[in-house]
């Protein structure tokens, strides 16, 4: 099957993708507890494939603890799957990716993966030798996912390696992100769906902040408008972790900008308080936490990427 045909089966019917994020694992054990088994992390991704997936267009997965997940998803619900290691080595400097060692594009397919995605950190102004090895890195798996005919979706996480003030870094995050994406966008990468960062921290900004403004509204428009101009490739919009609602409103304001982004691969904004559930009472109150508020939550992300997401042109 073309990749374009294997992109329609990961988008709504208009063409846009409202997929779920559950490939979280080192983050997934934090919101969780470390006494969290792998067998419980397992069934929790169950959990939210069983009963989130019949509103999404499609699911993201890992191959460590998300297969049992990718059997219990909705039929019309697509099937992406991670291929890096979570997380980065904190002793090394770089931020270096690595791959899941028994994995492989063509294991991923063979398994019923209709694309990949890989996870780059990115800071366009680090040394040439560290972006030259991350450049050679997404070259590989590109060349993978292009021999197997899978769309690969490339997540780009932005950050100042000289510097991790949370203030700081929403001063510069605009160019790291816009910047990271150019770079990834050339044809020699091979990337079909960029999953990104929205340019700023919506925290600052006026109107949405609690505390200090680093950017006024239209400055922020500006930052959302450069981004989608930044690439003709489809584009879509992480949760990083926010609230459903700061996400859903971010999604709005992205609109009112010009961005042409493309969807969304929403994680923690739509399940997170799941975890709560699990961890405290089981199962059964994950479950209806999830078949209540979890619901709630991805029928009105849906609604609100009617009203702002720009289809893909397939």
């Amino acid at each position: 099957m073309a990749k374009q045909e294997l992109l329609k089966k990961l988008c709504t019917k208009d063409g846009v993708i409202a997929a779920l994020a559950i490939d979280q694992r080192g983050a997934l054990r934090r919101m969780m507890g470390d006494d969290i088994t792998p067998q419980q992390v397992s069934e929790f991704k169950t959990l939210i494939s069983q009963d989130l997936t019949p509103y999404a267009s499609s699911i993201l997965l890992d191959p460590e603890f998300g297969w049992a997940a990718s059997e219990k998803r909705d039929g019309n619900c697509g099937l992406i799957m991670a291929y890096e290691k979570t997380g980065y080595d904190k002793t090394a400097v770089g931020r270096f990716p690595d791959l899941i060692d028994d994995v492989s594009v063509y294991r991923l397919k063979e398994k019923g993966a209709e694309a990949v995605k890989l996870l780059i950190y990115f800071d366009i102004d680090e040394a040439f030798e560290i972006n030259d090895r991350k450049a050679a890195f997404v070259e590989r798996v590109a060349s993978e996912c292009h021999t197997e005919g899978l769309p690969l979706f490339l997540e780009i996480i932005a950050y100042d390696a000289t510097n991790d003030d949370k203030a700081f870094y929403a001063k510069v995050k605009p160019r790291k992100v816009i910047e990271a994406m150019k770079f990834f966008a050339k044809p020699r990468f091979g990337v079909d769906v960029l999953k990104v960062e929205v340019p700023v921290d919506m925290n600052y900004v006026e109107g949405f902040a609690t505390g200090e403004v680093l950017y006024t509204q239209e400055e922020a428009k500006a930052f959302f408008k450069a981004q989608s101009e930044a690439t003709t490739l489809p584009f879509i919009f992480l949760s990083a972790g926010v609230s459903a609602k700061l996400f859903q409103e971010t999604l709005l304001f992205a609109k009112e900008a010009g961005s042409e982004f493309n969807g969304v691969l929403c994680g923690r904004a739509t399940w997170a308080g799941a975890t709560e559930a699990y961890k405290n009472e089981g199962v059964d109150s994950a479950r209806d936490w999830l078949k209540t508020q979890g619901k709630k939550n991805i029928s009105e992300l849906l609604d609100v990427l009617e009203k702002t997401a720009t289809p893909i042109k397939l």
